[in-house]
């Protein structure tokens, strides 16, 4: 019972951090369940699919209510990190779980870095005749009582940006929050909460292509998704109330440092073949 707890409580920070950064909850589930638990590698990667699921599910109701989530947008990129997702799924099955550990930690190591990196608000004109105009890769939301109009740039390569994001969720069971925010916010030149919430609304989808493969593969078992979705869902809600009130900047520079220590132990693991 008490190890039920424990996983609860770190599915509900995992939750909280997913919606506050876009990141998902699976950089904190798969160490948790790998690390903490001894769970085999390919058991953690299908709970934390689910989690994800669950980290999506719970933010993207109040961002799209809020009018930050473009549809549209996320919709579109969708079908580049869908087909990313089913191939990361299947290489998943044919590698051994150490491998995954060492891409899971230098994953996380990048996503940290990611995080962290100042990123400038755009806020890009809709240029006539564009590809974006055609595809209607444009939309509105509110700042302070405003409504601002905003534009993507770049598509075609941060469609493909894409496509290696949902490969890593695949194939690590993680969000890759970082990778798809990076696409929309450095490549298209979305508004930062934008990207961040049209993220949050992706990573959902995405990771509903993988985790049926991981179903169809028996790696799905019921007593661990069961704590962790329940604490996923909580902790996502918290982090979509508090991402609207706050400043997370102290948040994130405290998780960064988390999981870079859980990434270098990670490596360390994987280096070693301790996963199972």
């Amino acid at each position: 019972m008490s190890e039920i707890i424990i996983l609860f409580l770190g599915a509900i920070s995992a939750g909280l951090l997913g919606s506050l950064t876009g990141l998902g909850g699976g950089v904190i589930i798969i160490p948790l369940l790998t690390l903490g638990f001894g769970v085999p590698m390919h058991y953690a990667i299908g709970a934390s699919l689910i989690s994800v699921i669950g980290t999506s599910s719970g933010a993207a109701v109040a961002f799209v209510k809020e009018g930050f989530t473009n549809m549209r947008i996320g919709m579109f990129l969708e079908i580049a990190t869908t087909a990313g997702a089913i191939v990361g799924a299947l290489v998943s099955g044919m590698l051994n779980p150490n491998t995954i550990g060492i891409i899971f930690a230098s994953i996380l190591l990048l996503t940290v870095i990611l995080n962290l990196k100042g990123k400038p608000d755009h806020q890009e004109p809709l240029i006539k005749g564009s590809l974006e105009e055609k595809l209607k890769l444009y939309g509105t939301f509110p700042d302070k009582g405003v409504l601002k109009s905003y534009s993507a740039r770049n598509t075609v390569p941060g469609f493909l940006m894409m496509m290696f994001a949902g490969a890593m969720s695949g194939l690590l069971g993680i969000g890759s929050g970082a990778l798809k925010v990076l696409a929309m916010d450095n490549m298209m030149k979305l508004p930062f909460k934008v990207s961040t919430t049209t993220s949050n609304f992706m990573i959902g989808v995405t990771a509903v292509a993988s985790a049926l493969i991981y179903f169809q593969r028996g790696e799905i078992i019921p007593v661990i998704v069961a704590p962790v979705l329940i604490g996923v869902v909580i902790g996502s809600f918290i982090g979509s109330k508090t991402l609207m009130v706050s400043k997370t900047k102290k948040l994130k520079i405290f998780f960064a440092i988390v999981i870079t220590i859980l990434s270098v132990y990670m490596m360390y693991n994987g280096i070693n073949k301790s996963f199972r």
